[in-house]
């Protein structure tokens, strides 16, 4: 199943943005030219400057995963700087704040060693005080025309789970992780779905992967750590061997 090898979301002033991450989250944040990068388990989160193609995604809401045990240390550390919102999936709980560019970060409980679905189990009640965030679980993506992105993903080796009632959106899984397109709408938080987001995924075979979507895509390009095929709304996903 396709895993999540980074996230990387548009960011005007690096500098906020990475003393954002590193007070509020623990990361650490390497600086580039043009770019910041931390990693959250096997996920990069990359913080990039709008000066090229692809451009990190605008105003996106996406998720980190944190064991059962630390999510009550999270919320009252975040308390005091944010005005949090929670809400509630079966027996996990998640938060919601923003950061300084608009995106909806979300911190929700996720069993360890488990793949992340709207199913998360509670944990085992063991402590690895080590263990703060572990991963990203969900990137959500704004759509035109959400059967016509379902298909694209779906080609891509993501599995429908659950389908909206009130509102037009489709959450699909990878088994690590989930994505959930929208067309316009505000969601939890006043969340909005990303634009032009751009996410690596490591996949089996690049290119047979990208053959199979190559009907759906606007454009597929070789480049250099594997295909990189950008959808008919606009965001791009570089497929990469793993």
């Amino acid at each position: 199943m396709p895993s999540l090898r980074w996230l990387a979301l548009e960011a005007k002033d690096l500098d906020r943005m990475g003393e954002f991450y590193r007070t509020h989250l623990d990361l650490s944040v390497e600086r580039g030219d043009e770019e910041l990068r931390t990693r959250i388990g096997e996920t990069a989160l990359v913080f990039r400057r709008p000066t090229g193609v692809p451009r990190g995604g605008v105003h996106t809401h996406y998720a980190f995963s944190t064991p059962f045990d630390r999510y009550d240390a999270w919320f009252d550390r975040l308390d005091d700087a944010f005005d949090l919102e929670e809400h509630r999936f079966g027996e996990a709980r998640s938060l919601y704040f923003y950061d300084p560019e608009g995106n909806c970060v979300e911190i929700g409980q996720v069993e360890r060693g488990s793949a992340a679905t709207d199913e998360r189990a509670p944990g085992d009640g063991t402590t690895d005080e080590d263990a703060g965030l572990t991963g990203i679980f969900e990137v959500v993506f704004e759509v035109e025309d959400l059967d016509r992105a379902v298909a694209f993903y779906t080609a891509l080796g993501f599995e429908t789970m659950d389908e909206g009632t009130n509102r037009r959106r489709v959450r699909l899984t990878a088994g690590p992780f989930d994505v959930e397109l929208w067309e316009p709408h505000l969601g939890i938080a006043d969340a909005r779905g990303g634009l032009h987001v751009d996410v690596g995924v490591a996949v089996t075979d690049p290119t047979e992967t990208a053959r199979r979507v190559r009907n759906l895509a606007t454009d597929v390009t070789p480049v250099e750590s594997g295909v990189r095929v950008r959808d008919a709304d606009g965001h791009y996903v570089t497929l990469v061997e793993g």
